[in-house]
């Protein structure tokens, strides 16, 4: 029956992690604090700005100062910076945006996994809990995998939230499988049987 688990568990894991971001709920990237980023603005060489997003979400560009980024997807970015320099000072502006770092976004998975420590997360899509548990080298014989916590700050206040993950595994239910946030801590406790 323990072969079985490990098997099923294994093949799981590996479908879950060659999915790649097409299976991540929201995969496209959001800017963050700490981002460093480079602007320009095609035939406007004195516009080219290479900037890290401030604490407060935002970032200074010539011409039309601060700008809000924090949150916003590239695309969404380069839309703004577009709209804000064709309003006063450019008749068409073709703005790319090109992120050079990423603020560093990490999980830890502690308890009875092979691996416990400090997880990165992938740069550019989420990672489930699934995926941060094989991060870690998975379970170990002694794992509780039926009340797995992940603990997190949500709007300043801590909460967990308890996933049964022989539901994911035995059953095939991926849709238990949750998206982690940066800074997430994944506890799996020890069974008592």
């Amino acid at each position: 029956m323990r072969s079985f688990f490990a098997a099923a568990f294994i093949a799981l894991l590996c479908l879950t992690l060659t999915a790649g971001p097409a299976c991540s709920q929201g995969s496209e990237y959001r800017l963050q604090p700490t981002d460093v980023i480079t602007i320009t603005v095609h035939n406007q060489p004195d516009l080219t700005t290479k900037t890290r997003i401030s604490s407060d979400g935002s970032i200074s560009f010539p011409l039309v100062g601060k700008v809000e980024a924090v949150g916003l997807t590239v695309q969404e970015l380069e839309h703004r910076i577009k709209d804000l320099l064709e309003t006063d000072y450019l008749v068409t502006a073709q703005v790319l945006v090109f992120i050079e770092s990423y603020h560093e976004r990490q999980v830890s998975v502690m308890g009875e996994v092979n691996e416990p420590g400090k997880y990165d997360m992938p740069e550019e899509r989420d990672l489930t809990l699934m995926q941060a548990v094989a991060m870690a080298g998975g379970f170990t014989k002694h794992a509780n995998t039926t009340k797995t916590r992940v603990m997190r700050m949500e709007n300043g206040k801590k909460k967990t939230i308890i996933i049964n993950i022989k539901e994911i595994t035995e059953k095939g239910r991926k849709d238990k499988d949750i998206m982690l946030c940066p800074e997430d801590i994944v506890f799996v406790p020890e069974s008592f049987f």
